[in-house]
């Protein structure tokens, strides 16, 4: 007797192997295009392959792609978050600064800058609490909180720092952001690859993931299914938040300060990830992994111009054809799915 809890791949009656095939490469698209640029990469210069550049690769995405795992949840919910880039900032110089404040009272700078990196993580986690009280209990759009944040906290930042670095760290805290592991894996890495396996977990194989998929593809039926999607959808705006303080840690210990300019712009490089890897501004699909191709591809798209002296702009030219390629990919496979 066959079990009907067995998932069996659906194969329409009389479907040739060719179209078998052609379905099977739909699927995996964005291997087929990332395979096929490295090949193009590889070739156009012959520093792409080397260790020492591919891990120069994974670290440059490291602290961007902790935000766009973030970021995945919201997106999937059906929401939005563009303040990321300016939490990075403020995280860094929450933690710097408790650190020069609470050693020049006499407390241990090691003590000093362990206060101020919990601070920024509850700091930031509130943050995101706020944005999603925001947006359940008063309706107000995330595109529209999230984007009057970006300002607010640039602004913040801004004023907490008066302006300038504040450098007052301990030498150990440079090893998160700069250090590495045997002296060969990046620090950055590490965290990127342990956010990325506790997120594709939590979105594929816990309830509250598919308690995210079912807020962003219909919430009202998510509501009479039992979903709390208010709560859903404040503990994605959570999650980000802290993504995006744990970004902003690493990026104040690479640079050894914490400066309210840091992480501009990040939010479109994470939202960038999240729809180039699959996922839909209108929620309920989506992937952990599709984000993280999503990343790589960004990041060998970036390494590649660099190497071939692509001059900076060209570069923002490029990645907006991609971000605008990516949605019209994803928006005629829908039309092609509902069809």
């Amino acid at each position: 007797m066959k079990d009907n809890n067995t998932s069996v791949p659906s194969v329409k009656a009389g479907e040739s192997t060719a179209t078998r095939l052609v379905r099977g490469l739909n699927r995996h698209v964005l291997e087929i295009i990332l395979l096929f640029l490295i090949v193009i990469v590889s070739l156009t210069s012959p520093y792409f392959l080397t260790a020492g550049n591919l891990l120069n690769i994974l670290r440059n995405v490291s602290m961007t792609g902790i935000i766009a795992f973030g970021m995945t949840f919201v997106i999937i919910a059906g929401e939005i978050d563009l303040s990321v880039g300016s939490t990075v900032g403020l995280s860094g110089v929450i933690v710097a600064l408790i650190t020069r404040e609470l050693s020049e009272k006499g407390m241990s700078v090691t003590n000093a800058c362990i206060a101020g990196i919990s601070v920024s993580l509850i700091s930031c986690a509130l943050l995101g609490l706020f944005n999603g009280l925001l947006r359940t209990k008063f309706k107000m759009p995330s595109f529209i909180i999230t984007l009057g944040m970006l300002n607010l906290l640039y602004g913040l930042a801004a004023v907490l720092s008066d302006g300038f670095p504040i450098t007052k760290l301990p030498e150990w805290y440079s090893w998160f952001g700069a250090g590495t592991l045997f002296d060969i894996i990046p620090v950055p890495a590490l965290f990127l690859l342990a956010v990325f396996i506790i997120t594709a977990v939590v979105i594929r194989y816990t309830r509250f993931g598919r308690s995210v998929y079912a807020t962003g593809g219909n919430p009202e039926s998510a509501r009479l299914s039992g979903i709390n999607v208010n709560f859903v959808k404040i503990i994605v705006m959570i999650v980000v938040q802290v993504c995006s303080a744990i970004a902003g840690i690493l990026l104040s210990s690479q640079v050894m300060s914490g400066t309210f300019n840091f992480g501009r712009g990040w939010e479109m490089t994470a939202i960038s990830a999240v729809i180039i890897g699959g996922a839909s501004l209108s929620g309920g699909s989506g992937k952990i992994w599709g984000t993280f191709l999503g990343l790589i591809f960004l990041g060998v798209i970036s390494n590649a111009m660099t190497l071939n002296g692509v001059d900076d702009y060209v570069q923002y030219i490029v990645q907006g054809a991609l971000i605008i390629g990516a949605v019209l990919i994803n928006s005629i496979q829908s039309k092609r799915r509902k069809g």
